[in-house]
């Protein structure tokens, strides 16, 4: 999910298993975008669902993103009572609406409801989301964009993706609103 110059994976996620052919996300978690993102997440402001969404559909334009369905990265049920809503179903459904294509919401749950990610290393997060998230259906031969408001470590992602994949996906990949600045997650 960093931006390259060039063809392939950055020196960090080499050698490493991914199961995500790519992962593309629309701006830096900077401001603008940050203070956007967290009053969609935290603050009740649904309706920001829908500008980012259409950033979001330029992205997916102009990297020329092919897929059959997205994919929103589930949130668990309690949790969701809390937030009232799934923002990256928010934005899934608003995306899906300007590509027209379909929004699949059932597929994929989340079966565990994971301490939050804030403050833990790479590794840490990767174990995190073991075991959060199954597959409810066969997706054979689907070709699937995981759609999510931010991609940190790509953990969740990855966790998404592999039980996609187990499901019988052709392919995952995931677009996001935006993408973390690394500093210290190891």
């Amino acid at each position: 999910g960093r931006p390259l110059n060039h063809p392939g994976m950055c020196r960090r996620c080499q050698g490493e298993q991914s199961w995500l052919l790519s992962i593309d996300s629309c701006s830096a978690h900077r401001q603008p975008i940050r203070r956007v993102i967290h009053a969609l997440k935290y603050e009740g402001m649904a309706v920001l669902s829908e500008p980012l969404s259409e950033v979001m559909a330029s992205t997916w334009r102009a990297r020329q993103i092919r897929c059959d369905r997205l994919i929103p990265v589930p949130l668990h049920p309690a949790r969701k009572r809390e937030r009232g809503y799934n923002q990256s179903a928010l934005l899934a459904r608003s995306l899906g609406r300007r590509l027209d294509l379909p929004v699949d919401e059932r597929s994929l749950v989340r079966v565990r409801n994971t301490p939050a990610q804030v403050g833990l290393t790479r590794q840490e997060r990767r174990e995190n989301m073991l075991g959060a998230f199954q597959c409810t259906n066969r997706l054979d031969g689907f070709s699937l964009l995981l759609i999510d408001d931010v991609c940190t470590t790509g953990a969740t992602l990855e966790a998404c993706a592999r039980k996609l994949l187990e499901a019988g996906a052709s392919s995952v990949r995931a677009l996001t609103a935006a993408r973390a600045v690394m500093r210290n997650i190891h």
